[in-house]
């Protein structure tokens, strides 16, 4: 486990938990204070500051990367160089040059590369995949995918240098991903329109971001990301299909909700701002979030000799998706998505299927309050719209 910050307490609370066979078996730190805390606290027994020896270490098969984000190529090129399995947090890299290298390193190895992107793997995510999978929602023409909260945990996200940016590196990748999966893989993302700004804290990278997606086949997915919002974190995704919609709520009321003038504890959830009044706390904190399904796709992968549903290459096109995101906030405009390696097979556009009543284009049918049946048809030789009422 590379990293003692939020994330790999995350990790290794999910892989220590339950009855749990995988274990960490080291723990790097930049910190010995740290590293000596999290291992005594996590009943692991070696803890190391070094890096490479971390990693090297002859007992460990996986190493997993959860540090700030300008540290992760060093940590690939080490682990791959040790030919052990590399599991990396998000986002992949700062950018799509760092993250392409970082995948051209991990497949030149041979080595397993796995994306740890969680809340693709959230339960409502996972199920409402199977649902948009199976057709229960036709062809995907939108998707929308919202996370929102006060502000990371850790000083180094604070600086757009070594994040690679503010809120959209940090949460845009989530919904990026997110988008993607509803949307399907094999559909090129085209070209993005993109507003940032810095509206709350004294820093120079964005701490809001609104981002319109367009893709190969039509469909439009949209994101929109805060470090400025208040309450705890929103995390909320909606899909709509010509056969269907979805609606997912994962953490802010989602029918889990509780009053206390604060005795007795002090955690709440992740991101809440309060430990007092009414609360919306969440059950199983590492599965609701993905963690436990995560970890599950992605050494039953290893096993299996398959890719994980997330790999290195979907880290590297979020990244240009990023990218093209930050260029599009600067120039106004919509802004290309630059793809060196785009491997997708590519998505038919969106189909308009068609039927008539009485030689006209049936546009749309519902059924009135008293009952009766409305048709509004179109005379395709004409232009006309018409109401029929039967």
């Amino acid at each position: 486990m590379l990293g003692t910050g939020l994330i790999g307490l995350f990790y290794t609370a999910t892989l220590h938990g339950q009855r749990n066979r995988d274990r960490v078996e080291v723990v790097y730190s930049r910190s010995q204070e740290r590293a000596d805390a999290f291992a005594v606290e996590y009943g692991i027994p070696r803890r190391s500051t070094d890096l490479e020896e971390a990693i090297a270490h002859p007992e460990t098969d996986t190493v997993v990367i959860g540090l700030p984000n300008d540290l992760h190529e060093q940590a690939v090129e080490l682990a791959a160089g040790h030919g052990k399995a590399i599991l990396c947090t998000k986002p992949l890299a700062r950018n799509a040059d760092e993250a392409k290298r970082m995948l051209d390193i991990v497949e030149s190895a041979g080595v397993f590369g796995g994306y740890l992107e969680d809340l693709c793997y959230t339960p409502k995510t996972l199920k409402a995949l199977r649902m948009i999978q199976s057709g229960q929602l036709g062809d995907i023409t939108w998707a929308r995918s919202r996370e929102t909260h006060p502000g990371p945990h850790s000083a180094w996200f604070w600086d757009g240098n070594q994040a690679g940016g503010g809120a959209i590196v940090d949460l845009g990748c989530h919904c990026i991903e997110i988008v993607r999966n509803f949307v399907g893989k094999d559909n090129r993302p085209l070209e993005v329109m993109c507003w940032t700004d810095t509206l709350v804290h004294p820093i120079e990278a964005e701490d809001n971001g609104i981002a319109l997606i367009r893709f190969e086949s039509g469909a439009i997915g949209q994101f929109e990301v805060s470090w400025t919002f208040r309450g705890g974190m929103d995390l909320r995704d909606e899909v709509a299909g010509t056969e269907g919609t979805l609606w997912l709520n994962h953490f802010l009321r989602t029918g889990f909700e509780a009053f206390t003038s604060g005795a007795g504890g002090d955690y709440v959830a992740e991101k809440a701002e309060t430990a007092s009044g009414w609360l919306f706390p969440v059950g199983d904190e590492v599965s609701e979030l993905g963690y436990v399904d995560m970890f599950t796709d992605m050494f039953e992968a290893m096993d299996e000799g398959r890719q994980p549903m997330e790999t290195f290459y979907d880290g590297y096109i979020v990244n240009a998706i990023i990218d093209a995101c930050y260029r599009s906030a600067e120039s106004r405009s919509w802004e290309p998505v630059r793809l060196d390696d785009w491997r997708g097979r590519g998505a038919p556009r969106i189909a308009r299927s068609a039927r008539t009543h009485d030689g006209k284009t049936v546009i749309k049918e519902e059924t009135m309050p008293d009952g009766r049946r409305k048709l509004i048809l179109k005379d395709e030789q004409s232009g006309e719209f018409t109401d029929v009422v039967a």
